[in-house]
């Protein structure tokens, strides 16, 4: 959803002239790769600060996750550190005036500042009084607490022409994801939806990818089968 004189309410992107939203991202991103460089997605155990602020999160959002309505510790980040959707899925521990609480970026706040977090209401009132709408905040990414191994899922329209993978249940964020040719492994173009496209007649599978993870981190999982619309359970996870 574009957004057009937008106006920010005092608690939070996620209400605007009265009307609610899905959330700072509006639930979608453009067709265009990411423009920010990789390298302004925050590191592990790096200090940020700025405001946080909340809005109705449901855990869907620019970042193409499905809705999440049994875990809305989530977030949206602010533009710059959002990196072309480099910072999907990348935890961070964030604490306010009441405590600490850990939650997982899903969407994008394109008008707060860098540093800044717009979180779910529910993470919200963990670390501040619903009340203030605003208050100071730091934060520290994390390494998330998943379980088993990661997942690719396929968009909706992949296929032997065109196809465009998305990493899920990782413990870190992307950095890149390639995809095995017979001239070697491509780099797939990262879009600011989060997912990673290749529009040059991929062929109709099984694939070898390899993914990167911030830091530098690789795995390659190999065999993986075209399955549209499909999360594809994979072998391994990151450290």
């Amino acid at each position: 959803m574009k957004r057009s004189n937008h106006r920010r309410a005092p608690w939070g992107c996620g209400i605007v002239l009265g009307v609610a939203l899905a959330g700072c991202g509006g639930g979608g991103g453009s067709s265009a790769g990411g423009t920010a460089a990789p390298s302004a997605v925050p590191p592990l155990g790096a200090g940020q600060h700025g405001d946080g602020t909340f809005y109705a999160a449901t855990g869907a959002g620019s970042c193409s996750y499905d809705a999440s309505p049994d875990d809305l510790m989530v977030a949206a980040i602010n533009r710059p550190q959002y990196a072309g959707s480099h910072s999907c899925g990348l935890c961070a521990d964030v604490t306010g005036p009441r405590g600490t609480v850990r939650v997982r970026i899903v969407d994008v706040c394109p008008e707060c500042a860098t540093g800044d977090l717009d979180l779910s209401r529910e993470a919200f009132a963990a670390i501040a009084d619903p009340a203030a709408g605003r208050v100071p905040i730091e934060w520290t990414p994390a390494a998330c607490d998943v379980t088993g191994p990661i997942a690719l899922r396929f968009k909706e329209g992949s296929s032997q022409w065109w196809l465009a993978v998305q990493v899920r249940n990782s413990r870190l964020p992307i950095l890149r994801i390639e995809l095995q040719t017979p001239a070697g492994f491509v780099e797939l173009s990262q879009q600011d939806y989060n997912y990673a496209l290749e529009d040059g007649d991929p062929g109709a599978g099984p694939y070898t990818f390899r993914i990167t993870a911030l830091g530098g981190e690789q795995i390659e999982e190999t065999g993986m089968p075209l399955r549209p619309g499909e999360e594809v359970a994979g072998t391994q996870q990151f450290h």
